[in-house]
């Protein structure tokens, strides 16, 4: 099932000038536009790394857009298609950073020099309506979604090569560098730091400059991209 927010995306993509649903070298394209191929990415970017090779390796021009959720409004309904029953905020809220989650299962298709990573963070409605499982005891919470609605688009990032990664970083971050130190820095966890330093290592934009104790000491290859 298509949700509402995938098709907006579509639609904001595809502008005036692009096409939406195209069949393209035995696959379904979700735009084409201007000679560049649009995949809209809810899910993981994991289930798109073998399409995305073959796209690549057939010499097209790719944009995956991965889109992360910064706010979302929950819509409780009464039954499904029914009346609005309660509207609250989620407190969950998705950040940049959180790409990195997902990055750690594309590194062996991203950086390409015909592929670029478009970040949307976006603000969606969430329309929920009560379950309807067989189970004998059901959860108060349990929930089905009918829909998730774009709101707006908030901000947009977009990484074309490993050193576009590098601005997610701290400015004053130190080197070198070990993953505690990073995730003192971003004020996250350090399992988190960890995957980020893994991205960051496989992409080519960290490289790994000896050991302190049992971490490993990270450093950037090149100048910083600003």
């Amino acid at each position: 099932m298509e949700f509402s927010l995938h098709r907006q995306l579509k639609d904001h993509y595809a502008g005036r000038d692009g096409r939406c649903e195209v069949s393209h070298d035995g696959f379904r394209i979700d735009v084409v536009r201007r000679g560049q191929l649009i995949e809209i990415q809810h899910g993981s970017l994991a289930a798109i790394r073998q399409k995305t090779a073959a796209l690549l390796a057939a010499d097209h021009r790719l944009r995956i857009v991965k889109p992360i959720v910064a706010a979302k409004v929950i819509v409780k309904q009464k039954s499904r298609g029914g009346k609005v029953v309660h509207r609250r905020r989620s407190p969950k809220r998705g950040v940049l950073l959180d790409i990195f989650h997902e990055l750690v299962y594309f590194t062996r298709v991203f950086p390409h020099r015909r592929l670029v990573l478009d970040v949307p963070l976006v603000e969606i409605e969430e329309w929920r309506y009560p379950g309807h499982g067989r189970r004998r005891w059901r959860r108060p919470n349990d929930h089905r979604v009918e829909d998730q609605r774009l709101v707006r688009i908030v901000s947009r990032a977009q990484f074309c090569k490993a050193a576009d990664l590098l601005n997610l970083l701290p400015a004053d971050l130190p080197q070198p560098f070990h993953t505690a130190r990073l995730a003192e820095s971003l004020n996250i966890d350090r399992w988190v730091a960890q995957r980020i330093a893994y991205c960051l290592r496989e992409t080519g934009a960290l490289a790994t400059v000896g050991k302190e104790g049992n971490a490993l000491l990270y450093a950037f290859p090149t100048a910083r991209v600003a």
